[in-house]
């Protein structure tokens, strides 16, 4: 294919994918990708002259308003941003503004000259201030105010012309249907705001629970029709017999399909806004955040960007945060690297920085293209989303036999790593998504967070290729998998599983356990095929004989393992709970039992409602424990630990829980950040606040006593404490409330 027939299929491409994201609200390739399609065009067109044709794709601002809501012309047009992709390309952004400049303001380079390389940034010249955005991942808007009213709502559309939502916008709270009209400077006849219509994650997050909550409806109602239909006369009427039949066959799949889970915030709140029922988008939960002024009749004269967010906050309208003004270029890549690393610590998406020439009059002598300013570009962040093959699809065997699909993926650099494997969770999920080995798929990677497949390209699919069907034999040990009705995971419940039991015993010894090191999966696989680790109290009983011929390991190798795994014997109770592998039994509640019990063998002893009275147990888990060790095959395993000198009460460094004032009883508080150098890690003091009677939980509300903030707080976290009027604590309100159980007022704030 010559470089003509490229942009042919490009501009084919790009102008399908701009009418899914900007019509549609249902990208088929994630940003990065089409990112990467429309810088590809651009450069080709460059190339051969073409760059300057209006018709190509790569020249249009969004896309054409949609048919079911009326027109609006934009008085001032909403164009879009070119792309930094990285701090090379933001230099030469950089380089590219001062280089405009110079021709209208020749001091700024006080007789140095500018290189007319374009590709270059201009050193040791004077440069402009430049105030950072955060670039917010939702849904361009233009709200128009009259005589401080209100009237009209519309969407970027393709800049020029968009779609009339003003009934919808009416709709979200965090935007005024009034301006405030105490402003010192008086508000404009006409004023144009420009922002982005967002959905705070923490809404989006209950979309989906909603969504989640209506398939165990449905599947319950299934559950009962077929009880019913079980027990029917004869004699039941037809329509009655056949609305039951219908509600009887839904399955998990059917379930999936009819309440599917969000994709992302963006279409979500794209897709809300453009409800053509406002009292469905009053539901949705949206936000607002303002960043721009178009048309504006009347009001005071602003120089600087700084000076246009303090009018629009006083003139009652959202300004984010987290803006700032910067003098140096230093600065701004600063200020990018900071928020790379802290994208996902807001409450709301973000991909990128939006950097612009702060001096407002500046930037006509700059200027534009046919779809951006030159005075602004968006430093992009890293995609989180991309696309590659789907090679295979095949299943793990985890240590309680639960039989998890997973990708097999052609290597894809995603989310800061290279990714091979990502997570397809379970069968009903790998049916909902129907991805099949062969398909073109989405994978996404955010921040630290496992690998997993969104979904597959569609449009990519080759023809004829075969949907794939979860196995119903164990791949490890051939025996027969299972899933029980109603349960959403399929096991292999054959205890003896080589994967079972090897992962067993690699989460026995793992670091949230016994921790003992040297004792990776290889060696554990290794040591079970050898017959030397049949379960995790086969290994106390190694000597360095044993390991001394096994591959890896010589005579010193093998005598410090033995040693370690003899150091192992005596771990703290906690640790050995965590060992064991009871569901639900994290590090907190498992030092909570340590605390009240004492020893392994009381834990073991005691009922449901014994365990549940402990603050911060609660009954699911002491159910599971309850059922753990009501298992012939655990107690088995707890008395051939016994055998070989495993201790089952050591606790002596745990101080009783009922020894620790109760200053806390009935209080919620929330820890964020990092609490590096402090006088307690985070997690610790989580578990001082237990200690003490306190609830220690993730998300603030009205009975919250108190936010305790280290470093890199989440912003969306401190917000809400500031709103709600919740004390946040530095180091000495955590240090007084845990010694008093009370905030010191000159500690907090």
């Amino acid at each position: 294919m010559d470089e003509l027939e490229r942009i042919a299929r490009l501009r084919q491409w790009v102008a399908e994918h701009n009418r899914a994201y900007y019509e549609l609200d249902a990208p088929t390739i994630p940003d990065g990708e089409y990112d990467a399609l429309t810088r590809e065009l651009r450069e080709l067109e460059a190339a051969h002259g073409l760059d300057a044709d209006p018709g190509s794709p790569a020249a249009t601002v969004g896309g054409d308003p949609s048919k079911l809501f009326e027109p609006v012309t934009h008085a001032v047009p909403m164009m879009s941003l070119d792309n930094a992709m990285n701090g090379d390309e933001l230099r030469a952004w950089h380089g590219r503004v001062i280089r405009g400049l110079a021709a209208t303001h020749p001091t700024l380079f006080d007789g140095n000259e500018a290189t007319s390389d374009s590709t270059q940034a201009v050193d040791n010249v004077p440069s402009p201030a430049f105030i950072c955005e955060l670039k917010f991942d939702g849904l361009a808007i233009s709200l128009r105010y009259e005589d401080g009213r209100l009237v009209q709502a519309a969407t970027r559309g393709n800049g020029r012309v968009g779609e009339d939502v003003t009934a919808n916008v009416m709709t979200i709270s965090a935007i005024p249907r009034e301006l405030n009209a105490s402003v010192a400077d008086g508000v404009p006849r006409v004023i144009e705001v420009r922002g982005e219509v967002y959905l705070p994650l923490a809404k989006f997050r209950e979309l989906n629970e909603a969504q989640a909550a209506a398939r165990v409806a449905l599947l319950a109602a299934a559950s009962d029709a077929r009880q019913c239909l079980a027990a029917a006369s004869e004699d039941m009427a037809p329509q009655q017999r056949r609305q039951l039949e219908a509600a009887a066959g839904m399955t998990q799949a059917d379930a999936e399909r009819r309440y599917p889970d969000y994709v992302n915030s963006r279409n979500t709140a794209a897709g809300s806004l453009r409800q053509k029922d406002p009292s469905i988008v009053a539901t949705r939960g949206l936000s607002f955040w303002s960043y721009d002024i178009g048309e504006v009749v009347g009001g005071p004269q602003l120089l600087t960007a700084a000076e246009m967010f303090q009018f629009l906050d006083q003139l009652g309208l959202r300004v984010n945060p987290e803006i700032r003004t910067f003098g140096s270029l230093a600065e701004v890549e600063d200020f990018c690297a900071r928020w790379q690393r802290d994208r996902h610590n807001p409450d709301y998406e973000i991909d990128g920085v939006v950097v612009k020439v702060a001096d407002l009059a500046l930037r006509p002598q700059l200027g534009a293209t046919s779809r951006a300013p030159r005075w602004a570009i968006a430093y992009k962040f890293p995609p989180e989303e991309r696309t590659t093959t789907l090679k295979n699809i095949m299943v793990s065997i985890g240590r309680t036999g639960r039989a998890t699909p997973f990708a097999v993926l052609e290597p894809v650099f995603v989310g800061g790593s290279t990714v091979s494997l990502a997570t397809l969770h379970n069968e009903d999920q790998v049916a909902a998504k129907d991805v099949r080995p062969g398909d073109t798929v989405i994978v996404r990677k955010a921040g630290d967070v496992i690998p997993e497949v969104v979904g597959p390209v569609l449009a990519e699919r080759p023809r004829g290729l075969a949907e794939w069907k979860f196995p119903t034999i164990c791949p490890e040990c051939s025996e027969s998998l299972t899933r029980a009705e109603g349960d959403a995971n399929t096991y292999c419940t054959n205890r003896s599983c080589r994967a079972r039991v090897t992962q067993g015993i690699g989460h026995f010894v793992g670091r949230g356990a016994l921790d003992i090191e040297g004792l990776g999966e290889r060696t554990v696989i290794l040591l079970y095929d050898t017959g030397l680790a049949g379960d995790a109290a086969d290994l106390f009983a190694l000597t360095p004989a044993d390991l001394a011929g096994l591959e890896g390991f010589g005579e010193k190798s093998a005598t410090s393992l033995v040693v370690e795994i003899d150091e192992a014997r005596n771990s703290p109770l906690p640790r050995l709970l965590i060992g064991l592998g009871v569901e639900h039994l994290g590090p907190t509640a498992s030092e909570l039992l340590a605390r009240r019990f004492r020893s392994l063998d009381a834990v073991i002893d005691a009922n449901a409602e014994d365990l549940a009275e402990i603050n911060g147990i609660g009954p699911a888990i002491a159910a599971s424990v309850v059922d753990f060790f009501a298992d012939e095959a655990n107690r088995e395993l707890v008395r051939k630990l016994r055998s070989v000198g495993v201790r089952f009460d050591v606790v002596d460094d745990i101080a009783d829980i009922a020894d620790t004032p109760q200053v806390l009883a009935g209080r919620s508080l929330v820890v964020s950040g990092n609490l590096d150098g402090w006088f307690m890690a985070r997690d610790d003091a989580k578990r001082a606040i237990v200690e003490r009677g306190g609830k220690a939980t993730s998300s603030i509300n009205k009975s919250t006593y108190a936010l305790v903030a280290g470093d890199r707080a989440g912003q969306a976290k401190l917000d809400r404490a500031a709103e709600l009027g919740i004390p946040v604590l530095d180091e000495d309100g955590l240090r007084a409330l845990l010694s008093q159980g009370s905030v010191d007022s000159e500690s907090g704030s």
